[in-house]
């Protein structure tokens, strides 16, 4: 379900239409192609099972079983959110591959190529995200044991026009050339509208309070929330959708108060709410890898890893080059919190911050509700 419909829409509200990542569309395609190498038919529709076991299915553009390869081909739907992507011809080319070769993966036309540190594929990698890549392997895989073949193939992703997308994306300046990442974790393109969202966490809010909820946890996304919960084993309706709206969650906090409010999220998300930014979303605030290094240098980084931190790509890569030397991540919660703090404005909110990894690893924290 959406996030208006997770807690509860007033009546007059019209609900968004969920849509489907790159990711989960060029898995589809992926599995399409290769049972159609395997057996010569195209599955169409095709459906896939989600990281959280939801089984959409999609309908083929495309489909074309030549010289040993297999390639099929899926039309983005981004629901009603405002994606470049939308739209966009997500084509997934297989073909076996030597012996003892495994599941590789390569950047088509369109799709970009990594070139810079700091992101969660290395460089010289297609941009094919983490989560994409389990996806379609574990499709692989499965197809694989069905047919009694070698899990031994070519994955090869394209997306025309994509370098052309990949314009209006951050792309260009992380590094990745070429064209478009391959995105998702959950599969689902919740629809992306800036009032429904943050009326959805009143809502939330709402229904905290009325069932008698005394702590909540407010989280950036699903890994974050899934990682606070496991520490806390809260009710779901003690579980607040806040994504990139922590001003909105804060402000409607000050005057509809819970007691204890645990914030989680990652490493960038939280920079910028140290920086003092109330909108984390990548399109409307940025990390401040000046301010990062100097943060980095007041705890004791040297001049030359100060240097690399300011220099660094992404805030990803500055916390690896802080990690063993600093507790960077304790500090930027420990002023997250602070900023969380300034915009509750004395209200009695006892605010927890933790940071955790892209896996669910925690990596710091301000503030303790255990021990």
């Amino acid at each position: 379900m959406s996030k208006v419909e997770r807690k509860g829409k007033p009546e007059d509200a019209t609900p968004l239409r969920r849509g489907w990542t790159t990711g989960a569309c060029a898995t589809a395609a992926t599995k399409a192609a290769l049972s159609a190498l395997f057996t010569g038919s195209f599955p169409d529709p095709v459906s896939i099972t989600l990281p959280k076991g939801e089984r959409p299915a999609f309908a083929l553009a495309r489909e074309e079983l030549i010289d040993n390869a297999a390639t099929a081909a899926i039309i983005k739907d981004a629901g009603d959110d405002p994606d470049v992507t939308h739209g966009a011809l997500i084509i997934s080319t297989v073909r076996m591959g030597a012996p003892g070769s495994g599941i590789a993966f390569r950047a088509g036309n369109g799709v970009g190529t990594v070139t810079k540190p700091g992101l969660p594929v290395a460089a010289g990698e297609p941009a094919i995200n983490p989560v994409p890549r389990q996806m379609m392997q574990e499709a692989v895989q499965t197809l694989c044991a069905e047919h009694g073949k070698a899990p031994d193939i070519e994955i090869t992703l394209s997306v025309p026009d994509g370098e052309e997308m990949a314009r209006h994306t951050w792309n260009p300046r992380l590094g990745i050339i070429g064209g478009i990442s391959i995105l998702g974790t959950t599969g689902i393109v919740h629809p992306f509208s800036c009032s429904a969202w943050i009326h959805s966490i009143h809502r939330g809010i709402d229904v905290c309070r009325a069932n008698g909820l005394t702590h909540a946890i407010a989280a950036t996304g699903s890994t974050s929330e899934d990682a606070a919960n496991a520490i806390y084993h809260l009710p779901l309706e003690a579980l607040l959708d806040m994504g990139d709206f922590a001003g909105g969650l804060l402000k409607y906090l000050r005057v509809h108060p819970i007691a204890r409010l645990t914030l989680a999220g990652g490493f960038a998300k939280f920079t910028k709410l140290a920086q003092g930014a109330m909108d984390l979303h990548s399109g409307r605030s940025q990390v401040d890898l000046d301010w990062l290094s100097g943060q980095a240098s007041t705890l004791g980084l040297n001049g030359a890893e100060t240097e690399a931190v300011r220099n660094a790509n992404t805030a990803l890569e500055a916390l690896e080059i802080a990690t063993g030397k600093i507790d960077l991540p304790g500090h930027i919660a420990a002023l997250a919190q602070k900023q969380a703090l300034a915009i509750l404005r004395g209200a009695p909110v006892d605010v927890e911050v933790l940071i955790f990894s892209r896996d669910g690893k925690l990596l710091g924290k301000a503030g303790s509700f255990r021990g």
